[in-house]
């Protein structure tokens, strides 16, 4: 790719993004279209074969919202969304210019790692001025410990263990990194030195924005969530016919069946089913990530 390529794609998907400017640009990209798989597959192989620069764009205009939905669940570091989504934007760019029309598979999935790869990278450039992990084995334990950790304090001894075996590394380097994330560099809601009640109308807390029931935020969800729809209707049509009234009785349907009722419909043993079900279960989320 050349150049030019790179920096038109860098013009054209928020690069000068700023604060300021936010609301208006996720209104922007949620009135562009949805692009259909045929569309997708066709300037895919243009840009492929041709290094047509017009295809390239459309396919980057078309799945901005992906990136704006994505960044999204990264606002709980406390960085600004503004950049979490040009960092998006850099990572779908790499999606594009990398992706293969005779992969199959639709150029969101394919993107949507490259587009969390580059976010990841920021959070970890810039979530503390001392950086919390530098290692590999520590930017897993950093994602790991803040998306999983369900209670305040300190890790019991058995979910430090739990998560070391997970990740393959030794428990001291877990409960390092449980240090790490506990600190705190400065008061959020209120300054360390005052004991006035009425500054707290004045702290950054108190003028978060509630952004759930903002058009441009649901409109996101609502195509967010139908891709996802998309794709376990799909992942579920390549299972076995035994294997989908398994798992639709199991977790789908109104009144969910046990295993022994199951066991009793298919005359086999409980256990039997209980391993057809973690199976397609296991083939199940192979898809949904593929």
């Amino acid at each position: 790719m050349t150049k030019n390529y790179e920096l038109e794609l860098a013009a054209i998907s928020g690069h000068s993004l700023s604060a300021s400017s936010i609301e208006s640009y996720q209104q922007g990209i949620s009135e562009i279209p949805i692009m259909s798989a045929d569309k997708e597959q066709q300037l895919a192989r243009r840009l492929r074969d041709h290094q047509d620069l017009d295809a390239a764009r459309e396919l980057v205009l078309s799945h901005l919202r992906f990136v704006a939905h994505i960044a999204r669940s990264y606002s709980g570091y406390g960085l600004p969304q503004a950049d979490l989504i040009q960092e998006g934007n850099v990572g779908l760019m790499k999606a594009v210019k990398r992706f293969d029309p005779e992969l199959n598979v639709r150029l969101v999935s394919f993107a949507v790692y490259w587009i969390r790869a580059e976010i990841h990278e920021y959070v970890l450039r810039n979530w503390r001025i001392v950086k919390v992990a530098t290692t590999k084995a520590q930017r897993k334990l950093f994602f790991k410990l803040r998306s999983s950790k369900k209670r305040l304090g300190w890790f019991s001894q058995e979910e430090v263990n739990a998560v070391a075996h997970d990740l393959g590394v030794k428990p001291q380097e877990v409960m390092e990194m449980e240090s790490r994330l506990s600190a705190h560099d400065a008061s959020f809601d209120l300054p360390l030195d005052s004991d006035d009640d009425s500054e707290r109308s004045f702290a950054p807390a108190s003028y978060l924005q509630d952004s759930s029931l903002d058009p441009t935020v649901q409109l996101e969800k609502s195509d967010w969530e139908a891709h996802n729809n998309e794709r376990l209707h799909q992942a579920m049509s390549d299972l076995d016919e035994r294997s989908r009234d398994i798992l639709a009785q199991r977790w789908l349907a109104d009144e969910k069946k046990t295993l022994h009722e199951l066991a009793d419909q298919y005359g086999v043993s409980a256990e039997r089913i209980r391993q057809l079900e973690a199976s397609a279960l296991k083939k199940l989320k192979g898809s949904m990530l593929a």
